[in-house]
């Protein structure tokens, strides 16, 4: 599982803690959810159901992000601010994950999670996580309005009268006006919003566990749709280093567990195992962390790019990269289950998830090309360089990736550019 911390929307240091809080709280969360507490015994049948239910939730996020992301690659490469999925502005853009990104996120994520550690070991559970649950509600709206933005373009007739707006904050004046804040949004995107806003209050107040999934759902589909890795070399380098991260962190000390345990946000997909017996109120959770979501998600976001840059109109890398997914997470959940203990899920999402394509691949004649293909240049020509590093990965570790990934893909500051202002001609 992964969880991840908060996430500053303005700043490209509070994506990266986003990430890393993501990842920190990834494999711990997923084994602890996964298991029954020990005051419910939960039956057969709502522990498959919970389970199901969480690998059902992990799918839909990857799936459609992954669709999204080659959408938003192509608008990208048209030049193109607007491809229908929400607000138009540069923080909608994807994020590009260099190979030098991908090496330092481990090192990242570990001082972050470390860092959450002591954080709750000082000081009192109750205030930090009052703190993060108005971070993440700020977080939340932006990311399910995000989200929901396509659909509701679809719902809406086209008499709905939607109006065109804009909010600018500048800095200076002249020629040396820069812009801070710019962004654009139609009146559709204020029904998102509202929306979204009424999703937000409701979390706050009652963390009612279908408002968490809805925000969590919101956080990784917008990872995997804006965070790009540049090639598979990139995507190896980030997957291995964090299938290391993972396991030492959960099999070697107790910070990723402890971290998961006191962090209560959005980071993670949560079902109940006793919802049988105890209807929409049930309280006995199985949960997966949105580190065990996107980090993978990511990866084989990047294999559907190339299976379309190969114009075969052949999907094999995404549906075979797709199905390792499934294969992983349900190695883990069955050795989570019969040992009753903790597992890094990225200790069998990364083989799963590396290994099927480039077996494939071996077999096609076509690893030469895999690993030469370069996503910033096929797609994305102007993607910006990653400047804070996502974590996102399968253990309670991922806690710390994870929500740094959230705040990147909610359209932080971080990715917003400044831009000189030119005087209008007189």
């Amino acid at each position: 599982m992964s969880e991840a911390e908060p996430v500053p929307v303005p700043a490209p240091e509070a994506a990266s803690a986003v990430l890393d809080a993501l990842n920190a709280t990834d494999s711990n969360g997923t084994e602890e959810v996964l298991n029954a507490t020990a005051k419910f015994v939960a039956t057969p049948e709502g522990t498959a159901l919970a389970y199901g239910s969480l690998v059902f939730m992990a799918l839909l996020p990857i799936f459609f992000g992954a669709l999204r992301s080659v959408s938003c690659s192509k608008s990208k490469e048209l030049g193109e601010n607007d491809y229908d999925s929400g607000f138009r502005n540069a923080a909608d853009m994807p994020e590009t994950i260099t190979s030098r990104d991908a090496a330092r996120f481990p090192i990242i994520a570990s001082c972050t999670l470390f860092g959450l550690y002591l954080f709750f070991k000082v000081f009192s559970q109750e205030y930090i996580n009052l703190l993060l649950s108005v971070y993440f509600f700020v977080l939340g709206v932006l990311a399910l309005s995000h989200t929901m933005s396509p659909l509701m373009s679809r719902i809406f007739p086209a008499s709905f009268p939607n109006k065109q707006y804009q909010l600018l904050f500048t800095q200076g004046t002249g020629e040396s006006k820069e812009e801070i804040v710019n962004y654009e949004f139609d009146t559709k995107n204020l029904v998102c919003l509202v929306i979204s806003s009424v999703v937000g209050v409701w979390y706050v107040l009652k963390k009612h566990w279908i408002a968490n999934n809805l925000f969590g759902l919101a956080f990784a589909l917008n990872g995997v749709e804006l965070l790009h890795l540049n090639n598979v070399s990139t995507g190896c380098i980030l997957l291995g280093g964090l299938f290391v991260y993972d396991v030492f962190w959960v099999f070697g000390t107790n910070v990723m567990v402890t971290v998961a345990k006191s962090f209560e946000a959005p980071i993670k997909l949560v079902f109940p195992q006793d919802l049988l017996e105890k209807g929409l109120g049930a309280s006995n959770f199985a949960m997966l962390g949105l580190g065990d979501i996107v980090i993978p998600g990511i990866f084989i976001a990047l294999l559907l790019r190339f299976d379309v840059s190969l114009k075969k109109n052949s999907r094999t890398y995404f549906y075979s990269s797709f199905l390792a997914y499934i294969f992983g997470l349900g190695l883990t959940i069955f050795v989570m289950h019969t040992f009753k203990h903790a597992q890094p899920a990225l200790l069998y999402l990364v083989p799963a998830c590396v290994g099927f394509p480039v077996i494939v691949a071996l077999f096609k004649g076509e690893l030469t090309e895999m690993f030469s293909y370069e996503s910033s240049e096929e797609v994305l020509p102007a993607s910006p360089r990653l400047s804070t590093f996502p974590t996102v990965s399968g253990s309670p570790a991922s806690l710390a990736t994870s929500m740094d990934a959230v705040s990147m893909a909610t359209g932080s500051s971080s990715t917003r550019r400044r831009r000189r202002l030119q005087p209008a001609a007189m």
